[in-house]
């Protein structure tokens, strides 16, 4: 490796430390979340260690302890997770042209949203070691949260490790009533996924849908309908 590349990623591995800290006490959610659902320490660890993607590990283990099939965890965890191949499509024209396909594929399981932001904040091409040093640090991080949030959760009593779980909902809670304070079609898209997952989950007639499926059909539906109420508005520049 060169000067220029040892520069580079450590210039990528500092840029990517505050993500890295900001992923601490939501993987440490993540990983008293497993483990209190009953998946074991290291399975818990190897989940984040192998995804990277806060809102499809907790769908997915969701799913895993609502004992839903293997093509409903797969099928919900994808549609959560689109975004990144949209991302990283954009990403691309950033990156160096003499970068070869398998690094590009290697460094590509670390963009989320973060990473992403801070990638396409950058003036320059973007080489790979920049890249592999920028997402090293949160998967450290975010390996690390889901570590503590595990080992933490085998330690405690039993009834506080229970009560541990309403972490969880505070977390989504923190994560959705932000966005819905500044804008009304979140609030509207939110309420709608709310009231379809009610309606299949309480209305006899569609009790033969899994749960894994509900979900599923409560996110396609209230997003689709969401798009349609509120399509993104082009803006044109104005001539002067």
């Amino acid at each position: 490796m060169n000067i220029d590349s040892k520069r580079d990623l450590q210039y990528g591995f500092k840029r990517g430390l505050p993500i890295a800290i900001g992923y601490l006490p939501v993987s440490f959610t993540f990983g008293l979340m497993a483990v209190n659902g009953g998946l074991p320490v290291w399975l818990a660890i190897f989940i984040s260690l192998s995804n990277l993607t806060s809102a499809g590990q907790f769908a997915g283990t969701n799913l895993i302890f609502a004992g839903a099939g293997l093509f409903e965890i797969g099928f919900t965890t994808f549609i959560i997770n689109i975004r990144y191949m949209l991302m990283s499509l954009s990403l691309s024209q950033k990156i160096d042209s003499k970068i070869g396909v398998w690094n590009r594929l290697i460094f590509s399981f670390g963009i989320t949203d973060e990473t992403f932001s801070v990638a396409s904040m950058e003036q320059r091409k973007l080489s790979s070691a920049y890249m592999f040093g920028l997402i090293s640090s949160p998967i450290v991080g975010w390996s690390l949260g889901t570590a503590l949030g595990a080992m933490i959760c085998t330690a405690l009593p039993q009834s506080l490790a229970d009560a541990m779980g309403i972490a969880l909902y505070g977390m989504f809670i923190a994560i959705i009533i932000p966005p819905a304070r500044k804008s009304k079609p979140v609030v509207v898209i939110l309420l709608l996924s709310i009231f379809i997952h009610y309606c299949l989950r309480y209305i006899p007639a569609f009790s033969f849908i899994s749960s894994g499926f509900k979900v599923v059909i409560a996110t396609v539906l209230s997003a689709g309908i969401g798009a349609i109420l509120f399509p993104m508005e082009d803006k044109k520049e104005e001539s002067v």
